[in-house]
């Protein structure tokens, strides 16, 4: 799943609103975070324009310069044997599956590889029967393709999708499984639940409501997009259909995604299109496309190779470390509003003022703005009362960046 494009034309941004004072409610920012040292070695590990900030991590990724040379050998390799390369495709793609696997800690007799997060919903949900009357439950901190997805998919089979409204200062997260867990009926047959939201960076679909909602006869759709290479242990066993991108935190090339089943559904898969592998079931069947470009799937292992030479779980403790450091100079330096924070999760959110980013063209008007005038890539949201900011941390961020968005983003709000 990518996340939508940034605008190529230059809107101009509502002025409404004068910058706030800071909020005298108590905040679930700490303005004493310190950022972490650098880890040596990731100076020219990205190839990302320097005269640039990247604080949008989160939507594309960023691919490492050793990865980026995997992948260009493999194409090199294509173009000297096109014929030899992909009589030979199905065996590799079934090996660097296993290597996968065994990275997300999972069976590789259960997981596909795919091109992304938007695939691999359309492939869970046309693969879960559905009749007229059903309810498909869904919240609205969602990413909106996939609740689209969800919307096409019931209104294809005559069921119903309920959205359940989660506060954007809701706790933690019992407090999400609570509300969630109060909106299934006896017709809710079907969940589509983020494992870490992308406009808000929450954790909703953890362990405890999965099963909660299996109790309950539930089927269950988790959308991991930012898990793989985020979380030490990313797929949920609990989940009937899980998938993630391997492009963001995984440092995979770009298109690459993963999609884990549980065994009861290997054999129910219905995959997009038949292919030549279709007489071999799941995996293959939903793996193969013909006459694509399966480099990014073959060079994917080196990206966890490049988080394993960092020490992963050092990699993880500095992203969520200089993460919680950017929020945290954000709400000082302007008076946003910090959104609870998941702990182990490399993304953080603000609110900003009520009449900023609240509605759809808004938001992306806002994120043109700041890269025009300040070289800035970030993310905001549209939310009713205010847009959801959210920044990312990764190995190539420094605090300075955070102090480049917050003097960008103060001077935009000053003007009237």
């Amino acid at each position: 799943m990518t996340e939508a494009a940034y605008p190529a034309v230059e809107p101009a941004v509502s002025t409404t609103v004068e910058l706030p004072a800071r909020p005298a409610v108590e905040s679930s920012a700490d303005i004493t975070v310190e950022p972490p040292a650098p880890l040596p070695g990731t100076e020219e590990l990205f190839t990302l324009d320097r005269e640039s900030v990247h604080l949008n991590h989160g939507s594309y990724g960023a691919v490492p310069l050793p990865v980026q040379r995997v992948q260009e050998r493999l194409r090199a390799e294509q173009e000297r044997d096109p014929d030899g390369f992909f009589a030979d495709l199905p065996a590799r793609v079934g090996a660097a599956r296993t290597a996968l696997a065994a990275e997300l800690g999972t069976d590789p007799a259960l997981l596909a590889l795919v091109a992304n997060v938007t695939e691999a919903v359309a492939v869970a949900l046309d693969s879960v029967p559905l009749a007229p009357g059903d309810r498909i439950l869904v919240t609205d901190h969602g990413y909106g393709a996939v609740t689209e997805a969800v919307r096409r998919r019931a209104a294809e089979a005559g069921a119903e999708v309920d959205t359940v409204r989660l506060p954007l200062d809701l706790p933690d997260e019992d407090a999400v499984a609570a509300a969630v867990l109060a909106a299934v009926g006896g017709r809710t047959v079907l969940a589509v639940l983020d494992q870490i939201t992308s406009p808000t960076a929450r954790r909703i679909a953890g362990p405890a409501l999965l099963a909660a909602l299996r109790e309950r006869g539930v089927t269950t759709v988790v959308d991991g997009a930012h898990a793989p290479g985020m979380l030490a242990g990313p797929v949920e066993p609990a989940a009937d259909f899980w998938f993630g991108n391997l492009h963001k935190w995984a440092f995979a090339p770009r298109a690459t995604g993963v999609l884990a089943v549980r065994p009861e559904w290997a054999a129910r898969v219905r995959p997009l299109a038949l292919s030549w592998e279709h007489h071999r079931g799941y995996p293959a069947c939903v793996e193969w496309r013909g006459t694509c470009d399966y480099t990014p799937w073959l060079a994917a292992p080196a990206g966890f190779e490049v988080l394993r030479s960092f020490g992963a779980d050092r990699v993880r403790q500095h992203n969520e470390r200089l993460a919680g450091h950017g929020q945290a100079l954000l709400a000082e330096r302007l008076g946003l509003e910090p959104l609870p924070a998941t702990p182990g999760v490399s993304m953080r959110a603000l609110r900003l003022p009520r009449g900023w980013g609240e509605e759809e063209a808004a938001a992306p008007a806002l994120m043109a703005e700041l890269w025009r005038r300040h070289a800035v890539r970030t993310v905001v949201r549209p939310w009713p009362g205010g847009g959801v900011l959210r920044v990312s941390a990764q190995l190539y961020n420094r605090p300075r960046d955070y102090e480049r968005l917050a003097a960008g983003l103060a001077e935009l709000l000053k003007e009237r």
